[in-house]
């Protein structure tokens, strides 16, 4: 009776995070059973070559290459002609009046 008291499936599965019905076998999402993940002694990524730490930024580098270029910013003089006209705009619609 203990054996089969292992065998239960859990209510969400350990594995997809999906709802177990009560008395399935497996997970009707992703398949995980007894013996391949609901056990409390396994280790699911047992085997797997995970890395201990992951640097985001070399990842990127190694999977795209170098950083996008930045678009094109609008040059001072634009901006300084820009507010010459707009001071030019206020002082002729003051002077209007």
């Amino acid at each position: 009776m203990n054996s089969r008291k292992k065998e239960l499936a859990p209510a969400v599965c350990p594995v997809c995070g999906e709802d177990v019905p009560r008395g399935a076998l497996a997970c009707p999402e992703c398949g995980a059973d007894y013996n391949s993940g609901w056990r409390e002694d396994v280790d699911v990524y047992d085997g797997v070559d995970l890395p201990e730490t992951f640097d985001y930024e070399e990842f990127a580098h190694r999977e795209f290459g170098a950083p996008a270029p930045r678009p094109n910013r609008i040059k001072n003089v634009w901006w300084l002609t820009a507010i010459v006209l707009l001071v030019l705009a206020v002082l002729y619609l003051l002077g209007s009046r």
